[in-house]
């Protein structure tokens, strides 16, 4: 275990290039522990599944989609309990550190808003040109999946090469998400750190047009019914 003043921003982000990352047991658990998974999750940003329902929400611009204005609020909305999920892995030393994180430019919100709401996103952690992706949140429907196009479009954008995601669930599998043996994760991991990346800040002015702009960076994802 982990505590506060063993674990700093700087050896978190040392950890992150060595291909583990930090979870609690739970909301209510001090403590951290590392996680260096046998298998990780990936989602591939060349084979990114879309399907046309999603790339019609998307291209609506049903909600305005911004970078980086509400980091924290993002993560307390991911450390939310609800029905579907009860319990969450994000205590108070996880808001603590990623939050200097973010104030180091090291960590960023895609964030969904609606009527000037906070509705849904994902945060994550940026190096190089690999993206680990935490968690994500909805509190309307698709909030979260058009955050994650959005994302993936930034990274395409951006030059990235990784999207880890760490596990794969039921849902991100059906964007195409993927687990690949720790050997070659730490191979695309590597490959991905050499490369100089800066997070993209968004498309389209005040969120008109960022649907559109997204599909655009996304021309050559597969798109399945």
């Amino acid at each position: 275990m982990l505590s506060r003043f063993e674990l700093t921003p700087e050896l978190l982000l040392r950890a992150y290039r060595a291909g583990i990352f930090p979870m609690a047991e739970s909301a209510d658990d001090p403590e951290l522990f590392w996680v260096d998974p046998k298998r990780r999750g990936i989602l591939p940003l060349d084979g990114f599944h879309l399907s046309r329902r999603l790339r019609r929400v998307v291209r609506q611009d049903r909600f305005e989609i911004r970078v980086d204005s509400d980091f924290r609020g993002t993560l307390a909305g991911c450390a939310e309990a609800t029905e579907k999920r009860p319990n969450t892995w994000i205590n108070t030393e996880i808001v603590r550190l990623y939050g200097a994180l973010f104030e180091r430019g090291a960590a960023h919100s895609v964030e969904a808003w609606q009527d000037e709401q906070l509705v849904g996103g994902l945060y994550g952690v940026s190096i190089g040109g690999a993206f680990f992706g935490e968690s994500m949140f909805s509190r309307v429907a698709d909030a979260s999946k058009v955050a994650l196009v959005h994302l993936v479009a930034l990274l395409r954008m951006g030059g990235f090469l990784l999207l880890d995601i760490q596990f794969v669930t039921p849902h991100l599998a059906t964007f195409g998400a993927v687990e690949v043996p720790r050997a070659q994760y730490h191979r695309l991991l590597a490959l991905a750190l050499g490369y100089r990346c800066v997070f993209p800040r968004g498309f389209g002015a005040g969120g008109a047009g960022a649907g559109a702009g997204a599909l655009a960076a996304l021309q050559s994802s597969k798109v399945t019914s």
